[in-house]
């Protein structure tokens, strides 16, 4: 199976630490991230997994192309569907964007709340590199990088402010953050919901093409 079948879970591997768990079952620092994986389906894994959300932990999120399999415990606040895509052509490097880094978190985690890009936390911005432009000192719109692991690198966080919508910035961003990955010499992949035609139209357009259907369920510890 590869890594890209299972991106929590090789992300979390190669990225120990961000991570809370063993060799079972992982999920990132609740600072970091929602995410969370079991290394398969066996019953000492999902047990391993269920034991990582507490009683009182925000819900945590599961992303894989196989069934998702809900361990005892633990009860799905939503499931959907998303697809996983592919850059597939060199794209240019924009170097013009403006780097953010921890002077820009406060900001960052505002656009993030605002527009639901995906989970966004506030050290979510120190998994990778962040670009952004601010319009009249305000960020209007931020693209960066998410999971990682040997050869892939995700395209992670692309949103734009409601106010400066119809400029391009997404796709401007979106197509940044791909190519300086690629002058890396990695793969960028990305997700987005089955639902959000206009992104995976907007991707397709920077030379993305859809690998799999990606499983995606939100769980929480059943009430007792």
């Amino acid at each position: 199976m590869s890594d890209l079948d299972r991106p929590v879970w090789a992300s979390l591997q190669h990225q120990p630490h961000w991570a809370l768990g063993d060799e079972r079952a992982r999920r990132f620092k609740p600072d970091i991230n929602r995410f969370a994986a079991a290394c398969d389906d066996s019953a000492k894994s999902l047990a391993a997994l269920a034991d990582l959300v507490g009683p009182g932990d925000d819900a945590v999120y599961l992303a894989q192309v196989p069934r998702i399999a809900v361990p005892a415990g633990l009860v799905v606040v939503k499931e959907a569907l998303g697809v996983q895509m592919m850059a597939t052509r060199a794209l240019a490097v924009d170097d013009e964007l403006q780097p953010l880094g921890d002077a820009d978190a406060a900001d960052m985690l505002a656009l993030a709340t605002l527009t639901e890009p995906g989970p966004f936390l506030p050290r979510t911005h120190t998994m990778g590199r962040f670009i952004g432009l601010r319009i009249d000192g305000r960020l209007a719109a931020m693209a960066g990088e998410r999971m990682r692991f040997p050869g892939h690198i995700e395209v992670s966080g692309v949103c734009s402010h409601p106010d400066f919508r119809g400029r391009g910035l997404a796709r401007r961003l979106s197509a940044a953050v791909t190519a300086d990955i690629q002058r890396r010499g990695e793969q960028a992949f990305l997700h987005a919901w089955t639902t959000n035609t206009a992104a995976i139209a907007l991707y397709e357009s920077l030379g993305f093409v859809t690998r799999a259907t990606v499983n995606i369920a939100v769980l929480k510890r059943r009430p007792t």
